[in-house]
């Protein structure tokens, strides 16, 4: 059940999303508020990079034999946008220029990518007995890591409404 509720609030999370970018053109897409910061579209190459790098390590902890003796995490901070957290290289945007489709396509494959893994789980509970290391939190149950992913993109759709709000 937790999974399913996890995977309910993922999807209100993306339906929300989406709708902040329906619409957007190429320049609201793009456009910075100064030098240091990123553009939306930035934003979701982001959210999409780390989708993907999620489900890599999803996948390499479900590998695992071992049961996790770990328990969870808060994550809630992940919410607070007061504290600044340093994207790791491998997940920070390009420079390059990104269209609307684009970004919709990347972002509902990435997705669907992570729909496809956890819908093919025998058994779901496994995600509360494996764990992976993620290079930041350190050792966190693979359902932390799922459920990591909804507050992340809550976090970077607060970011998305500030920068629309300065446009």
């Amino acid at each position: 059940m937790e999974l399913h509720n996890i995977i309910l609030k993922l999807q209100e999370t993306r339906d929300v999303l989406l709708g902040i970018l329906d619409g957007l053109n190429s320049d609201q897409l793009n456009k910075k508020k100064d030098s240091s910061s990123w553009s939306i579209g930035q934003v979701c190459q982001h959210l999409i990079k780390t989708e993907e790098l999620y489900i890599i390590a999803i996948r390499r902890g479900l590998k695992s034999k071992d049961d996790s003796i770990i328990g969870n995490k808060p994550l809630e901070f992940l919410l607070d946008r007061t504290k600044k957290l340093e994207a790791p290289d491998i997940a920070k945007p390009t420079d390059e220029i990104v269209e609307y489709g684009e970004i919709i396509d990347a972002l509902n494959k990435s997705r669907e990518k992570l729909h496809d893994i956890l819908n093919t789980l025998e058994d779901p509970s496994i995600l509360n007995k494996r764990q992976f290391t993620h290079p930041v939190f350190k050792e966190m149950l693979l359902i932390e890591w799922v459920r990591s992913l909804e507050l992340h993109e809550q976090r970077h759709i607060k970011q998305i409404i500030e920068i629309k709000d300065t446009l």
